[in-house]
């Protein structure tokens, strides 16, 4: 698990960035509405209301299209901006994949690796210090297998179409464990050989 420390500051960070107007945009506040829905979609799914939880996700998925290309669209990209982001994208995603632990879905050791790559990769980026976030390829990949694996078992029950058993879930999220520690021992490499060389 993260130490504590890095979330007290993440909370000020937080608290401390959005009082400044200029982070107050449309695709900052779309971002940050994944952090409240998250904690519905893990109550959703813990009680396995299928149908409200594909909401919760469908909304999210929306939010997350459109804060990038608003973003874009309008030049109010920042370092902030990517922050939320992928801070609310990491929030939802380790709430899902945690009530799907408890549905057996999911193994433990993954929303506990999400927590613990996003930590990294926001410590490795210094983007406490307002600095862009630096993403590796494997960890983009890894970011959107996590939300195919978390939406995908939500979105089967909800429609009641079973393409895939549930066990493949199971593996599939091995699969992720795996490439998420490849990719957190390949940033700490990049950041040790950058140190001492």
């Amino acid at each position: 698990m993260s130490h504590p420390i890095y979330w007290q500051r993440f909370v000020l960070h937080i608290i401390m960035a959005s009082t400044s107007m200029d982070k107050l945009t449309v695709p900052n506040l779309l971002s940050s509405t994944r952090l409240f829905m998250a904690p519905f979609a893990f109550y959703f799914l813990a009680q396995t209301a299928w149908t409200a939880a594909a909401v919760v996700l469908t909304m999210a998925i929306t939010t997350d299209i459109l804060d990038g290309y608003l973003a874009r669209r309008w030049n109010q990209t920042s370092a902030f901006g990517g922050f939320i982001d992928h801070a609310s994208d990491a929030f939802l995603v380790t709430l899902m994949l945690s009530a799907e632990v408890g549905l057996g879905l999911i193994p433990w050791p993954l929303p506990v690796l999400v927590i613990a790559a996003f930590t990294q990769y926001t410590l490795d980026s210094n983007a406490l210090a307002g600095q862009p976030l630096r993403a590796s390829r494997l960890g983009r990949y890894n970011g959107i297998a996590y939300f195919v694996l978390a939406g995908f078992p939500i979105m089967q029950h909800a429609l009641g179409i079973y393409l895939l058993p549930d066990t493949y879930f199971l593996y599939a999220a091995y699969l992720l464990i795996l490439s998420t520690l490849i990719s957190m021992a390949d940033r700490l490499y990049s950041l040790l050989r950058l140190r001492y060389e």
